[in-house]
């Protein structure tokens, strides 16, 4: 037996790789102390498996590409044994053993009349058996084993002349393909064997008298073989198949087909028939596609088709919603398809040495997944350059670019491609109408009658209404709304049809260059859907949200937000499959410590769990969530652990810590529940009061927000208002600073996503009401975090006035304000109660001409310096002046300026910063004029200390170009000193002047 096991290591090494779905019942047996229960069937691909690994003497092995694998024989116990007897068997007996003793162990009815060391020459086998080989190693009640030595394939129809009620037992057989007539006569004895659970018929398995394996020969299978119904697992490696037999296609239990090193070129349409199969091996062969039917095995777990010549895969890979392992290795792949990222069940995917330039981003999405894409050239720009991938069958699609003023167009049945003003884009297939079709858009405003937001949800665009409703199209429409960005969140569309919302399937892309740019430049973002009708659209961002069905079978659900936060449904937990959503909402703990007034409090991700329908589970659900930042189980004081459960119709937060099992390991917090809602692990030092979480939950929601009320320069009358995100206010003042004027922008306030306010104008300032968003005499605004939330308005004084008037903008809370805190949104008592900020506003009075008188800020005439060292004037000042914006503050202090005089500065002028500036400037410059030389360093020294090395440059060069003129000067009326050398500067400014 020694030469067979040489053999059958070999064997292994060069076949197919270890099933990893063995691997997990191997598993799943340990836990169950690998004890199978009376009456079940066994694990025919394990048992079958032990047959490869029963000679190995390690546990594990290393496959050929580097990763290890545990051997299946070390998996189950029944496997063990039942390997250990078989060589029991072979080696107690030998040549001089009877022939009837032989019988009596193998249970043969009547037994054979020859000896055992006669057999090999009765059975007429070529060559004879070893002499330390006996009958019983390759057969005993359920298993045959013809594949130790070869032309053993030719024994199987002498057996089955003799013994075939013995063989019609057999659950387990192994042939060897090197000789074609023992083959045909084998295949020809196969059908009958009914109780057959694992076929293997394999090349490479002998060796030659030179060591070189022998090649497989088979080509085919006979159609009969589609009758053995109890067959789960096939492997037909190393042989001459160019097509997939048809018989394989009709076997209703097949578990484990392994085909690799063949010579197959495809794989049958039909393929998706194999509803049963688990594991799928396509190793070394010549695939150069994958059929769409493949997508129809829902039950694989484990897809193999390395060393291959796939330069694509199907879109239809992304159905298999079980497969957990997918090879694509040593292949041409130039690109993986974005529906792989639906493969939620995906744990290892291997591509490595194919020609990928990119990972699909959607890939992120999948949990605990672990990737090999070595030897690929990614992030190398493809050579040469792709033609932007358009399909082909809208390639001669007409092209259709509406303007502003274009409120309709005309689809035909040839298609259409139509983009929108703002970036959106719509895609008409050929076929989708039957005649000439007037269709209809327009953009509405971010009222709420318009946008529908759920928790933590944030606005990404202005709704887009398609018109006419309810018509249905031939063909699908892409529907690409643009939107804006936001980081660590998932970007869906939205549609109302009129009676409800739904949450469509959307891809993010960009624009067509050429049609959809944004005004810096770059191709519009857009969130794309496709729809049968039209109706109202709008893009939401809203938390990664991950859903699962659950069966009663059980499942799994891993959050792609945080993979440390996971749902365990057990079998049995419910009596009809549900759906499960989670979502996984962080919280910062630095904010946490700061509202509850404890510097030792920390939280962990929120979960808000639901279900479809609404139900308590029969079993209790295991929910796994990290502990909060700074704890750990070897530190954790369980007295100061909470665990929160939150109402979110009610708003509330109840401690159930004492009414679930909670416990924790190194990393985790552990407990079980039988109903979804919100829940929340919070670890405090102090008491814990459900008044504190959900103010602390709420401000999850509040954006810091600052208010801005602009007067245009050119005309006071016209105001801008806008309410902005407290980051993004300089930025804004800035860039308005040169059109417009005002005082500086509010105090914090908090808003919500969709809250609505409105602006007050108060103490003789009054606007036009007939407006349509004009409430109460209010302006009535919506706030949304990614949006500017701008308005512009004509005010006027209130009838009676006469003269400037110095009135206010007042801001107030709309109806959003039941769900806020009372601490924050009563600042003020009695009627006024919703008020936010106030802000000044002055009106200048009327000239003869009914035009607005504005004043302007009056600049003294001004020298500093000398001829000779270069001075600044006025003139010099004011342009310096326009540069300074912001930061006129600052260089006050630097300039020597008391705090004081920059404090009646700021009153004085709260309205215009221009004035601001030039006041500071000239209060500066006047008490220079007694200071001697050195003024104008002065002033570059404290710019530079005040961040603007540019202006401090900006005067170097005014200085030089004056000094430089006034030598001209001298030079013209024959005064001219003793030349100097002069200085680089000086140079450079000789070289300006005469430019």
């Amino acid at each position: 037996m020694e030469n067979s096991d040489e053999e059958d290591n070999v064997n292994d090494e060069d076949g197919a790789k270890v099933n990893h779905l063995n691997l997990r019942r191997c598993r799943l047996e340990e836990e169950h102390d690998g004890v199978t229960p009376k009456g079940e069937e066994p694990d025919w691909e394990g048992l079958y498996s032990e047959q490869v690994e029963s000679d190995r003497t390690s546990g594990e092995e290393m496959n050929s590409d580097g990763r290890e694998y545990l051997s299946l024989s070390s998996c189950n116990p029944s496997i063990s044994s039942l390997s250990s007897s078989s060589s029991n068997v072979s080696s107690h007996y030998h040549a001089g053993i009877s022939t009837s003793a032989s019988s009596s162990v193998l249970g043969l009815t009547p037994p054979l009349p020859i000896s055992t060391s006669s057999s090999s020459s009765v059975l007429g086998l070529t060559p004879p058996l070893p002499p330390t080989v006996d009958l019983l190693a390759v057969l005993t009640d359920t298993k045959l084993s013809l594949d130790v030595y070869r032309s053993g394939a030719s024994v199987l129809p002498r057996l089955w002349a003799s013994i075939p009620e013995h063989l019609r037992g057999i659950h387990y057989l192994r042939l060897g393909s090197e000789d074609k007539t023992a083959l045909d006569g084998a295949l020809d004895v196969l059908p009958h064997l009914k109780d057959l659970r694992s076929l293997a018929i394999r090349g490479h398995v002998v060796y030659d008298s030179q060591g070189t394996p022998l090649p497989g020969l088979l080509t085919t299978l006979p159609t009969s073989l589609s009758s053995l119904s109890l067959l789960v697992h096939v492997d037909l490696s190393f042989n001459q198949l160019c097509v997939l037999p048809s018989c394989l296609l009709r076997l209703p239990v097949l578990s484990t087909l392994v085909l690799c090193y063949n010579h197959l070129w495809e794989l049958p349409s039909d393929v998706g028939h194999l509803s049963t199969l688990t594991y799928l091996s396509l190793i070394g062969n010549k695939l150069v596609s994958l059929p769409v039917s493949l997508g129809q095995l829902k039950a694989l777990q484990s897809l193999d088709v390395s060393d291959n010549l796939l330069e694509e895969l199907p879109n239809e890979i992304g159905c298999l919603g079980e497969l957990v392992s997918l090879v694509l290795s040593n292949n041409k792949l130039k690109r993986l398809p974005e529906t792989i990222g639906c493969l939620h069940s995906l744990r290892e995917l291997i591509a490595f040495s194919n020609d990928l330039r990119f990972i699909p981003p959607c890939l992120d999405k999948v949990p605990l997944l672990k990737m090999d894409v070595r030897d690929n050239p990614l992030g190398r720009p493809p050579t040469p350059p792709p033609l932007p991938h358009r399909p082909d069958a809208f390639a001669n699609i007409p092209e259709l670019d509406l303007l502003f003023n274009q409120r309709s167009f005309s689809v035909t049945s040839a298609g259409c491609h139509v983009f929108l003003p703002g970036g959106a884009v719509l895609l008409f297939p050929p076929g989708c109408v039957h005649k000439p079709t007037t269709l209809e858009w327009v953009e509405r405003g971010p009222q709420r009658k318009w946008v529908l937001l759920e928790e933590h949800d944030i606005l990404l665009s202005r709704p887009l209404e398609l018109r006419p409703h309810g018509v249905t199209f031939l063909k699908p429409v892409e529907v690409c709304v643009p939107h804006h960005r936001k980081k660590g969140r998932e970007v869906v569309v939205r549609k109302y049809d009129g009676k409800s919302w739904s949450t469509l399937t959307t891809v993010l892309k960009k624009g067509i260059k050429r049609h959809c740019i944004r005004s810096d430049g770059r191709p519009v973002r857009l969130a794309c859907c496709f729809v049968s009708q039209f109706s109202w659209f709008i893009v939401v961002a809203r938390p990664v949200t991950d859903s699962c069905s659950v069966t009663p079978a059980g499942a799994l659900l891993v959050s792609s937000a945080d993979p440390g936060v996971k749902l365990y449904f057990p079998p049995d937990s419910t009596s009809q499959t549900c759906a499960i959503t989670l979502q996984v909402l962080q919280v910062s703990v630095s904010e946490v410590q700061t509202l509850c007034g404890d510097p030792q409090a920390s939280v962990s991700p929120l979960l808000c769990l639901s279900q479809t329908p609404s139900m308590h589970f029969l079993q209790p659900i295991r929910v796994q969530v990290p502990l909060p930042p700074g704890v750990t189980g070897h530190t954790v004081d369980m007295s100061c652990l909470y665990l929160l459960h939150g109402d979110p119709t009610a708003q509330t937060w109840t401690d159930i810590t004492s009414q679930v099992s909670l416990y924790v390991t190194h990393l985790y917090a552990i407990f079980y529940i039988t109903h979804f809602s919100w829940y929340w692990l919070w670890y405090k030092t102090q008491t814990i009061v459900g008044g504190m979480v959900r103010k602390v939950y709420q401000r999850l929601k509040q954006f810091k927000v600052q208010f801005l009320v602009l007067q245009r320069k050119t005309d006071p009358s016209q105001v801008l208002l806008q309410c902005l995100q407290t980051n993004k206010v300089e930025n804004q003042v800035q860039s308005l600073s040169e059109r417009y004027d005002g005082p500086q922008p509010s105090d914090l306030c908090d808003l919500l996503e969709g809250e609505q306010f409105f602006a007050g104008f108060e103490r003789g300032l009054d606007i036009y009401t007939d407006r349509p968003d004009c409430v109460g005499g209010r302006l009535c605004f919506v706030f949304h975090s990614s949006w500017k939330n701008l308005k512009e308005v004509y005010i006027s004084p209130a009838q009676g006035l006469q003269g400037p008037v110095r009135g206010q903008v007042s801001f107030y809370r709309g109806e959003s304000s039941r769900h806020l805190p009372e601490e924050v949104a009563r600042k003020r008592k009695g009627q006024d109660s919703q008020w936010l900020a106030t802000l000044p506003l002055r009106l200048p009075a009327l000239n003869s001409e009914n035009k607005y008188i504005v004043e302007e800020f009056q600049i003294p005439p001004l020298n500093l310096g000398d001829p000779e060292s270069g001075y600044l004037t006025e003139a010099n000042l004011l342009s310096i002046s326009l540069r300074i914006g912001q930061d006129w503050h600052i260089i006050g202090i630097n300039l020597g300026l008391k705090y004081q005089e920059l404090e009646r500065i700021q009153y004085k002028y709260r309205d215009n910063l221009g004035a601001m500036v030039l006041d500071m400037l000239f209060l500066w410059a006047q008490g220079q004029t007694n200071a001697g030389p050195g003024a104008v360093s002065r002033l570059a020294a404290a710019m530079i200390q005040s961040g603007r090395k540019d202006i401090a440059d900006e005067l170097e060069d005014i200085v030089c170009l004056g000094r430089q003129k006034y030598n001209e000067s001298l030079r013209r009326v024959g005064l001219e000193a003793e030349e100097q050398p002069l200085c680089e500067s000086q140079q450079e400014c000789v070289q300006v002047a005469d430019t």
